[in-house]
């Protein structure tokens, strides 16, 4: 018995329909824990609109550790606040761990940021209830979970063995040290057992002993506990302790830097650091100043296309592929090994 044509012509439509939609999928961010593409966020006050975010693209992979720099106003902590699920991107999307949070309700928020991350204040005072014992403080998130009273002593006692505070279980905050108290808020920021850890300047307001014992805990956080990291900061030791370092200027991701550790002929461990500039997806480079200033490059550049590298000349008399101090010996282009694919970066960071 055949099936009347209809019925087939109806089926071999919704074939190809359903083959042009996966033709047609981005499979940008597929498998990142964190990824933004063409984010925006526009702040308005008094009929002044501000771009906080500009299109800023990011992916973070699962287990990463990551550390995000740049100046005040670049557009840092408006991202992390959209992270945390605390505010609202104007355009662009947003996924974490598989959650869209553009399309997210109040409720999915709320339990968006007692399960999915969790998140850490740079002031100690925000971090933790005043009135509640460390231990109580890391129980009530697990509390308003839904979790049982013995799995939640059981999990808050491993929490603060892990990260090193266990004898301040039974004190207050106003009984610990400001490191003290920052590692029982990374132990309550994991109570819930977070995909990812964000954390806004969290050894801003210690000395350079207490937050070296404050990014062990995060490091351990990571590597122990499995969580994905990341952490803004303005503490050159933090940023130098972590694989890749993304640098945020004018509401976008500018440049990132990679660590690579090497082992030379003799056997000595040594790091290397490679920074590299942020293609977007639009297409958007952002050339460092300290290149483009010396070479008078503003308002508009000429690009020649080579086959290992792309090379870019300033728009001036006389400058024109080949000529003298126009080529990469002035810092103009890359070459194909140190800069990634697009040769307008340095050769390390």
């Amino acid at each position: 018995m055949t099936e009347p044509k209809g019925v087939t012509g109806m089926a071999a439509g919704l074939a190809e329909l359903g083959a042009e939609a996966a033709r047609a999928h981005d499979p940008y961010g597929d498998d990142a824990v964190i990824a933004c593409d063409r984010l925006v966020r526009i702040f308005t006050a008094e009929k002044i609109e501000v771009q906080a975010l500009q299109g800023l693209d990011l992916l973070v992979t699962a287990g990463e550790l990551t550390a995000m720099v740049g100046a005040s106003g670049s557009g840092k902590s408006t991202l992390m606040n959209i992270l945390a699920g605390l505010d609202t991107p104007t355009a662009g999307s947003v996924r974490v761990a598989g959650h869209d949070l553009a399309a997210m309700g109040t409720r999915q928020r709320l339990a968006y940021r007692r399960t999915t991350v969790g998140f850490i204040w740079q002031q100690t005072s925000r971090n933790l209830l005043p009135y509640l014992t460390a231990e109580q403080n890391v129980t009530l998130p697990m509390r308003l979970g839904g979790s049982g009273r013995r799995a939640r002593h059981k999990r808050a006692g491993e929490l603060l063995d892990v990260l090193g505070v266990a004898y301040c279980a039974g004190r207050k905050p106003e009984q610990m040290s400001g490191g003290e108290q920052q590692r029982t808020a990374i132990a309550v920021a994991l109570a819930n057992a977070p995909k990812v850890l964000l954390a806004d300047e969290p050894t801003g307001e210690l000395d350079s002993a207490t937050a070296a014992d404050v990014f062990g805990a995060l490091q351990k956080a990571n590597t122990e506990l499995g969580v994905t990291v990341l952490i803004v900061t303005h503490d050159p030791a933090v940023s130098s302790m972590v694989r890749r370092v993304i640098a945020i200027r004018d509401g976008r991701t500018s440049t990132e830097t990679l660590r690579h550790s090497t082992t030379d002929a003799d056997g000595q461990l040594s790091d290397h650091a490679v920074e590299y500039a942020v293609l977007d997806r639009a297409g958007r480079l952002q050339l460092p100043r300290e290149m483009t200033g010396p070479l008078g490059m503003r308002d508009r550049v000429r690009l020649e296309a080579e086959p290992d590298h792309i090379g870019i000349w300033p728009d001036a008399p006389g400058t024109r592929p080949g000529d003298n101090g126009a080529t990469g010996d002035n810092g103009a282009t890359g070459d194909n090994g140190e800069t990634g694919d697009n040769g307008a970066t340095g050769d390390d960071g």
